[in-house]
């Protein structure tokens, strides 16, 4: 039996069904939480933003547009969110640097563990705002339109922002000696 579509799981929502908005939790908990993860840096602070965004997307459930996708709307809550908790904490600077993703297995190699940890450690030299760009477009492979609507920008913003934001990383990278010559 296919599990239930998010129309569907909205409906029931609004109809006062609690066990669908547990599903929906269940469907897109991960994700929410790997992108304030990103955002933020600190586990415990991104389980934190992840649950805030549930509750506000519970509470706002009534205003979901239903032309958008619900992982789109969804997002847009948890960057938000997660810029809103570094904008209160004044924690651009101080971030912890030595945070390793949760997505990588204990048997991966030295060297993929390396190339991680420095592409990591320049992602979190960026502005939060370039940091959740970059994330959404190669780390979620969201699509320019879905990032536009989270950032509620147009899409040529999008694009003009990214690649501003990719320029800098790359030259973080190259400070940190991440590219050779050749």
């Amino acid at each position: 039996m296919m599990p239930p579509d998010d129309a569907t799981l909205i409906r029931q929502c609004l109809e006062g069904h609690t066990k669908a908005f547990e599903s929906i939790i269940d469907k897109y908990q991960k994700p929410i939480f790997n992108v304030a993860l990103r955002i933020i840096d600190d586990t415990q602070d991104a389980e934190d933003v992840a649950q805030a965004v549930f509750v506000k997307a519970f509470e706002k459930l009534g205003t979901f547009d239903p032309r958008h996708k619900l992982f789109s709307w969804l997002y847009r809550m948890a960057v938000n969110e997660s810029l809103n908790f570094l904008n209160q904490k004044k924690r651009f600077e101080g971030l912890d640097q030595g945070l390793v993703s949760q997505d990588q297995s204990p048997d991966e190699s030295y060297e993929d563990n390396e190339r991680s940890q420095t592409i990591e450690n320049a992602l979190m030299q960026l502005e939060p705002e370039q940091r959740a760009l970059i994330v959404l477009k190669h780390f979620q492979e969201l699509s320019y339109k879905e990032i536009g609507f989270i950032f509620n920008i147009p899409e040529k913003t999008v694009k003009s922002r990214l690649f501003s934001a990719r320029q800098l990383l790359k030259s973080v990278l190259l400070r940190q000696g991440f590219f050779t010559n050749g």
